[in-house]
């Protein structure tokens, strides 16, 4: 299973193991509410997903790396107390709540959040004290003596032992009460969440092209050779950093993150190409129309002259470009609503928005406040004609941004068909992209693209086509067989 399916089999627990019933009481039984296990390679994205779950399902989140801690932080410290028994007192031991434990409730405190995820990554690397507790965690949700809240899951992660000299292999009877995913590095799960959350175009780019280089794994002698998900997502940030303060980037830089000289080598010569490549392309000015038509006419030609690399290299390009206006717009969109919200819960005057987390709406709704005063408007009347002149200026900007959009997404579709054609690799590359891409979906949804439907439809039939191609083909080889 992917990173991505995973986290969606999450998500799916998440919702059925926290469904109540109208008195409010949790439907799935507790005592069947086995613990999720993601067991997979290092770097893939078993921890960066446990964020977003949390953030789609709005439950709290509490994260810890198991090898970090001891048995007496896991457990809580030990302490003498008296009890009475059959008449008689005696002298017992019990254990303070444990760090973990304390943890969740310092989160629902502070979040509000009654129910939530308890990650516990590197579960299978624990120390040889602290495993029975481990164990305990799994098969019963308790730390010690202390109980995981009602309506908080626990989520553990692990990497197999052929990676980490340090793991364990859990027995039959803790398997038999978890649920096990194994997940599995998948180069076109990672790329479409690369594209959602803005890594660097050059690194898209260049795994969309070497599907070899995505994940490497194995041990040369006494050197390892690894390069993972992570790693292309953390060379990400520092390139574009770079990038923005002019310092110069190499192999060198790409190599501390790529522990593969020959990856780190090719990744650092193609992340110059696809700077050059930038630059003589002019992706932004084309897609906003402003080349000359003699401009337009040489990179039409230069790209349909150019090779596979390049080709390909050109559409990521322009997927890039788009996928910054996508987030934009996504922006604009939920600074327009969320206005709107605002103004129509305060009855037209933003008086009341203490609570607001978004930075810019506060500073809007101070903005439209202060004008109000400096234009001594008193009458609650004049006061909200005044303030959907303000507010349709919101809505104005966000109307020239779709239309802006929109015949950006329209000069790239026209663009590649005049490069490659309309059956091209390179248009089923760019159809393909955005189909998987969130953004662009939810924007193409609310205000069409006649092109991208076109292609979407044609490639979709394609796909059909060579399906039933397919099956013909077996049914054919079995009735000779036979």
């Amino acid at each position: 299973m992917n990173i991505q399916k995973a986290k969606q089999e999450i998500v799916n627990t998440l919702r059925a193991y926290l469904r109540k019933d109208p008195d409010g009481r949790y439907v799935f039984p507790a005592v069947r509410q086995r613990p999720i296990l993601l067991m997979g390679p290092p770097g893939i994205g078993k921890t960066a997903i446990m964020q977003q779950v949390a953030g789609e399902c709005g439950v709290g989140l509490v994260a810890y790396t198991m090898t970090h801690h001891t048995r007496q932080s896991a457990i809580g410290l030990p302490h003498i107390v008296k009890k009475s028994y059959g008449g008689q007192e005696f002298v017992a031991t019990e254990y303070t709540l444990c760090e973990i434990i304390a943890s969740i409730y310092e989160t629902m405190e502070q979040t509000g959040c009654r129910e939530g995820i308890l990650f516990l990554d590197e579960i299978n690397c624990v120390s040889e004290t602290l495993a029975p507790t481990m164990l305990q965690l799994l098969q019963n949700k308790t730390f010690g003596n202390h109980r995981v809240p009602e309506g908080w899951v626990i989520v553990g992660a692990g990497n197999p032992s052929e990676y980490n000299k340090s793991a364990r292999e859990f027995d039959v009877v803790t398997l038999d009460r978890v649920r096990r995913i194994d997940v599995e590095p998948d180069r076109e799960a990672w790329l479409d969440y690369a594209r959602a959350v803005g890594v660097h175009g050059a690194v898209v780019s260049y795994l969309t092209i070497k599907a070899d280089r995505f994940y490497v794994m194995n041990q040369e002698e006494e050197r390892q050779i690894f390069v993972t998900a992570r790693g292309w997502e953390d060379l990400s940030e520092l390139l574009k950093s770079y990038e923005k303060s002019g310092i110069p980037f190499g192999a060198e830089q790409a190599a501390q993150f790529l522990h593969h000289e020959e990856t780190a080598r090719d990744f650092a010569a193609y992340s110059e190409l696809y700077r050059k490549y930038g630059s003589d392309y002019g992706v932004s000015e084309l897609l906003a129309g402003r080349l000359s038509p003699e401009e337009y006419q040489e990179k039409t030609a230069m790209a349909a002259g150019g090779d596979f690399e390049e080709r390909f290299t050109v559409v990521n390009l322009l997927l890039e470009q788009l996928q910054g206006d996508f987030r934009r717009y996504e922006r604009e969109d939920h600074f327009v609503t969320r206005i709107h919200e605002i103004l129509q819960q305060a009855g037209g005057v933003p008086e009341i928005f203490e609570a607001e987390e978004d930075v810019r709406v506060v500073s809007r709704l101070e903005e439209m406040r202060l004008s109000i005063k400096k234009n001594h408007l008193y009458e609650e009347k004049a006061v909200q004609e005044y303030l959907r002149g303000l507010f349709q200026g919101d809505v104005d900007r966000r109307a020239g941004l779709v239309a802006a959009l929109h015949t950006s997404l329209e000069r790239a579709f026209g663009w590649l068909e005049e490069c490659f054609g309309e059956e091209s690799p390179e248009m089923i590359l760019f159809v393909g992209s955005l189909t998987r891409n969130s953004g662009a979906m939810d924007f193409i949804a609310r205000h069409g693209c006649a092109p991208y439907l076109k292609y979407s439809q044609a490639l979709l039939f394609r796909e059909r086509e060579a399906e039933l191609q397919k099956a013909c083909r077996e049914a054919i080889l079995a009735a000779e067989e036979n």
